[in-house]
């Protein structure tokens, strides 16, 4: 997989110039003219400035008491609401609390397998859980990158070749809280350790064999597919990612139907991009000859502050994969008895394999832990583990993970306003009695 086909922020500088260069033309002024022009205008003003005439509104969401279950017969199911947002059960001693959003507890992963379980897997809502009836639910491919539009069922979906991959979901704001309890300043969002992340078996078709039941012409350029949820969040991303033979309409999760809080009845997955490009709830796909832009990669999803320049039409660099990272299966903060301990974590990078993962207990001595041996490339995590002969007192366990790309955890990271990518390395409190 090239680092072109990873990097949407090289492809949307590419898209962008030629945005410009197609509103300069249509507009019949000066590239320098179209920057002025937009400087000071709102992206959604903006998307609707450029929006071609006739733009269909989007397809609602179908509430529904019942879906099918496992032999086709209705089972009845939970509806969400202002006061319980999801539908599966979400108690504290599984997941932090965070609003709409819930965080895995680290520590319900200790002595586990490869996959977190659907029932710990993270959940990141911008509203709440939609619920859907398969029935009446259709996967509309429009646009002008191909050669019909058409809308598939879900047995369309399900009769077409499935492909199982194992990779993981992350937030982009995974570690946010870091900002300001390390860096002294907050950022916008939920405040987030390091539990925004979850890795599964994903199955469905690839997104390009669902795309090719529309005629995916050779001069497609863009693919954006859009949500069924109540904000319709959408985000492109080039023919390439879309394309590549990871990226799938998934319709299962750890052997079982997709769940109703993480996309059921159809997701998209972006595997090493952030979590907000693997759409959930997904309605709609455009594919485009010309470049898409949305609110999430223009207005949200960038990085904007004093280190960070815009980038216009978006307000900074505009974030597409994820950083390397690790974490511990230990309670925050942790309590150890005294003794020989084994210590176990896991480390992930969204663009390649995880080589090395080191522990200090100062910051300034660093030992090397041992990897496990299961599955270790981009988009997915590795076990690791290390002996320790643990003497009662107060510690902060550091943890600093490097990828075969050269990348490694720093030891600062600098703000950005809405808390994205901090992987900067974290003093993870234990108290040894």
């Amino acid at each position: 997989m090239s680092d072109g086909m990873l990097r949407q922020d090289w492809y949307l500088r590419d898209r962008i110039e030629e945005w410009i260069d197609t509103q300069a033309r249509t507009m019949q002024v000066s590239r320098r003219r179209v920057l002025e022009i937009f400087a000071g205008t709102s992206v959604g003003a903006l998307l609707a400035a450029c929006a071609p005439a006739g733009t269909p509104a989007p397809t609602p969401t179908v509430p529904a008491p019942t879906t099918g279950g496992a032999a086709g017969r209705p089972t009845a199911v939970p509806t969400t609401s202002v006061d319980n947002p999801h539908v599966k059960p979400t108690p504290d001693d599984l997941f932090i609390n965070h609003g709409v959003n819930r965080e895995m507890r680290w520590e319900r992963m200790a002595g586990r397998g490869y996959t977190t379980p659907n029932e710990l897997f993270f959940i990141r809502d911008h509203t709440k859980t939609p619920v859907i009836d398969p029935a009446s639910w259709r996967l509309t491919i429009k646009g002008s990158g191909v050669e019909r539009e058409v809308q598939l069922t879900l047995d369309d979906l399900q009769r077409l070749p499935q492909t199982t991959v194992t990779k993981y979901v992350e937030c982009a704001g995974n570690g946010r809280s870091f900002f300001e309890s390390i860096g002294g300043r907050r950022a916008s969002g939920t405040s987030w350790k390091l539990g925004a992340i979850g890795v599964a078996e994903f199955r469905g078709p690839r997104l390009r064999d669902v795309l090719d039941r529309a005629g995916l012409k050779r001069t497609a350029r863009d693919v954006m597919p859009e949500g069924l949820d109540d904000q319709r969040v959408r985000r492109p991303m080039p023919i390439e990612k879309a394309t590549d033979g990871d990226t799938l309409i998934a319709l299962q999760m750890n052997g079982q139907p997709l769940p109703h809080d993480h996309g059921f009845p159809a997701r998209v997955l972006v595997p090493g991009w952030i979590g907000v490009a693997s759409i959930k709830w997904v309605g709609s796909i455009e594919v485009s000859e010309t470049p898409l832009v949305s609110p999430w990669n223009t207005d949200s999803y960038v990085l904007i502050g004093p280190d960070y320049r815009p980038e216009p039409p978006a307000k900074g660099p505009v974030l597409s994969t994820q950083n390397v990272k690790s974490a511990l299966e230990l309670p925050w903060p942790a309590q150890l008895r005294a003794g020989q301990q084994t210590i176990r974590g896991r480390a992930w990078s969204g663009v390649g394999k995880i080589t090395r993962v080191e522990y200090s207990f100062d910051g300034r001595n660093w030992q090397q832990a041992t990897l496990g041996a299961g599955p270790n490339d981009y988009g997915q995590w590795v076990q690791f583990e290390f002996p320790w002969t643990a003497q009662p007192g107060q510690y902060e366990l550091r943890l600093r993970a490097a990828d075969d790309k050269g990348n490694v955890q720093p030891p600062t990271v600098p703000f950005n306003e809405q808390g994205y990518l901090y992987n900067g390395i974290v003093g993870h409190p234990v108290t040894v009695a």
